[in-house]
C-alpha cells in the first residue's frame, strides 16, 4: 500500500482490491464512524454505510457492478415533487385547479386568495418541470456514467467521508487484470486515525479473509484453521 497526501492506493488484481477496501473499512469501523452514537459516527454514520455499500466486493466486477453502483451514486437527487411522491403529470394538474381556482376568486373579488392560488398553481408548475428535468438527467446519466465516462475516467465514489476511485491498469505484467485502488478520507484527524489502523494491520495479521458471499467455515476447517468469529456488523472480513 502507498499512503500519500491524496490517499491510500494499492495496485493489484481484484482480490487487492477488494482487501484493500475491506481494510479501510474495517479501520473506519474500529474508530466509530458507524455508530450515530459516538464521537465520529453522529457526523459519518450514513456517508459510512454508503461507502461500504459502494467499495467493490469479491463477487463483483468493475464494468458491471461497480459501474452500476458508481452511476447510482452519482445520481441526481430527488426534487421536492418526486420526494412528495408526485409524477410531473399530477403536478400540472393540480396546477391547472388551482390556476382556474384562482380565476373564480377574481370574479368573486377575492383578490387575495385568487393571488394566493396563482402563486401555488406557478409552484406546482415548476415543481413539475422540475420533477422531469430530474428524471431526463439520470436517464442522461445512467447512459454516460456506465457506457461512457467509465471508459474515459476512473470509477470513483465521493461523499463527506471518503473519496475513492478506481482505475484499470495498463501494467498487467502478464498476471491477468490489474487494478489501481486509491481511498482518501476526507476529515484529516480521521485520516490519520485510520493510518494507525491500517498500520496496525500490516503488523498483526498474516492473512485477511476477504469477505464472500458463501460460506467458508467449510474451507477454513479443511485449512486445519479455527473458523473466525462473525463479527456484529455487515463487514465480515476477519483476521488470523
Amino acid at each position: 500500500m502507498e499512503e500519500s497526501i491524496s490517499g491510500f492506493k494499492v495496485r493489484g488484481d481484484w482480490g487487492d482490491i477488494v482487501e484493500h477496501g475491506e481494510r479501510i473499512t474495517r479501520a473506519l469501523r474500529d474508530v466509530d464512524v458507524h455508530d450515530p452514537d459516538q464521537k465520529h459516527g453522529a457526523r459519518f454514520a450514513r456517508a459510512f454505510e454508503e461507502w461500504d455499500e459502494w467499495r467493490p466486493k469479491a463477487h463483483e466486477t468493475l464494468d458491471s457492478d461497480v459501474s452500476e453502483k458508481t452511476a447510482d451514486q452519482a445520481s441526481v437527487e430527488e426534487g421536492k415533487g418526486e420526494k412528495a411522491g408526485k409524477e410531473p403529470d399530477e403536478d400540472i394538474k393540480t396546477a391547472g385547479e388551482k390556476l382556474s381556482e384562482s380565476y373564480e376568486q377574481l370574479e368573486e373579488d377575492d383578490a387575495e386568495a385568487a393571488v394566493d392560488n396563482w402563486k401555488e398553481s406557478i409552484d406546482y408548475v415548476a415543481r413539475a418541470a422540475d420533477s422531469a428535468s430530474r428524471k431526463a438527467l439520470r436517464r442522461v446519466e445512467d447512459t454516460v456514467y456506465q457506457n461512457v465516462m467509465t471508459q474515459l475516467a476512473p470509477y470513483y465514489f465521493d461523499n463527506e467521508l471518503v473519496s475513492a476511485n478506481i482505475q484499470q491498469s495498463t501494467r498487467n505484467g502478464g498476471n491477468g487484470e490489474q487494478f489501481v485502488f486509491e481511498v482518501n478520507v476526507n476529515d484529516d484527524v480521521l485520516k490519520e486515525n485510520v493510518s494507525d489502523r491500517l498500520d496496525d494491520y500490516e503488523d498483526e495479521v498474516d492473512r485477511w479473509h476477504v469477505e464472500v458471499e458463501k460460506d467458508t467455515d467449510a474451507a477454513e476447517a479443511i485449512e486445519g484453521a479455527e473458523p473466525p468469529p462473525e463479527p456484529d456488523d455487515n463487514s465480515r472480513s476477519t483476521t488470523n
